[in-house]
């Protein structure tokens, strides 16, 4: 089982993010319905933000503003001219400028406009924004693995989280049937949609799929109502 020390590096924007790439997609069940259905899939590509400075001091962001920094904004630029040949019909973002900026830079490559979805922000990690990892663990030493499981005082739970960001991802599906759409994000979202489509718990998904990294891309698909995890 994870713990602060080994795992929280990993996630929820406390890593430094690496070049922009497609991921090693692994094939998943899915396991999320939807009360109306459609048997043609959406393809929605997933893209966790680029770097920030916080990412590199390895605090906690949540909630926070931040924007983008020169690495981060290169990440974009990669990530655009990665998906050149993806066929994306529509462009998705977290309202966080973090994500919205680096969703104004993929789709200003590829002639699309950027939408704001509010479903799309990251978790609320409450107390904890701003604060680094070492600043947590001598803040909150009793609570810091607690809530890395469970969710944050005066913020979120990571059941929460998931009950806004994946019926927002099957209403992508209905909006745009046998589509391909980006949705710019970040690592906790980008968590729960790998919960919901492949029935694992947060600490199994934490230890198969490892780190998100900044400006990488997973593929996901919408068919019969139902979220999946699908191959490139």
């Amino acid at each position: 089982m994870g713990t602060l020390a080994d795992e929280l590096p990993r996630d929820l924007e406390t890593d430094a993010g690496g070049r922009a790439r497609h991921e090693a997609a692994l094939a998943v069940e899915p396991e999320i319905h939807a009360p109306r259905l459609s048997r043609v899939p959406t393809t929605i590509l997933l893209v966790r933000h680029g770097e920030t400075d916080w990412n590199r001091e390895r605090r906690f962001q949540g909630h926070a503003d931040t924007t983008l920094n020169d690495v981060g904004r290169g990440q974009a630029l990669e990530l655009a001219a990665a998906l050149r040949d993806e066929g994306l019909e529509a462009v998705y973002t977290s309202p966080l400028r973090r994500a919205s900026e680096t969703a104004r830079i993929v789709a200003d490559v590829l002639g699309l406009v950027a939408r704001e979805l509010a479903a799309l922000c990251e978790i609320d990690v409450g107390d904890w924004q701003g604060l680094t990892v070492d600043e947590i663990r001598a803040r909150y030493p009793e609570r810091s693995d607690v809530a890395w499981r469970s969710g944050w005082r005066n913020g979120e739970t990571h059941e929460q989280l998931s009950d806004r960001v994946v019926p927002a991802l099957l209403e992508l599906g209905r909006r745009h049937p046998d589509e391909r759409v980006l949705g710019v994000t970040h690592a906790g979202p980008i968590r729960a949609a790998l919960m919901a489509a492949t029935g694992r718990s947060l600490e199994d998904s934490r230890t198969e799929f490892g780190r998100l990294e900044n400006c990488i891309a997973l593929h996901f698909a919408v068919r019969d109502g139902k979220l999946e995890r699908t191959l490139d």
